[in-house]
């Protein structure tokens, strides 16, 4: 079964381990109220957001890891992926919605 998932992209439900491997995505200036609205975006976008500064972010076809220092890094890495998912697709999605929590 086919279903259109939130990255744009469809999805056979099938996951791959990232072995070619996203780089990392690096964000500054994340202050807690910008890591603090990060986390609900990407929660009311369906990914779930371990607590803390560091975790887990699982869903809408990918599993990645974050830490977050507490004042003004922020580090994102896929770990799996959907087959169709590219990503530059989650990428930009993330970098929007932190420049939508900076007010940019």
């Amino acid at each position: 079964m086919v279903r259109e998932e939130k990255f744009g992209i469809k999805n056979m439900g099938e996951r791959k381990l990232d072995a070619e491997g996203c780089q990392g995505i690096r964000f500054k200036n994340v202050t807690p109220e910008v890591f603090s609205c990060m986390k609900k975006k990407l929660q009311n976008y369906g990914i779930g957001v371990s607590s803390g500064n560091s975790g887990v972010l699982e869903g809408n076809g990918i599993v990645a890891h974050f830490s977050w220092d507490g004042e003004a890094n922020l580090v994102i890495e896929i770990k799996e992926r959907s087959l169709n998912t590219y990503c530059g697709q989650v990428s930009g999605k993330l970098r929007s919605f932190v420049r939508e929590c900076q007010g940019l």
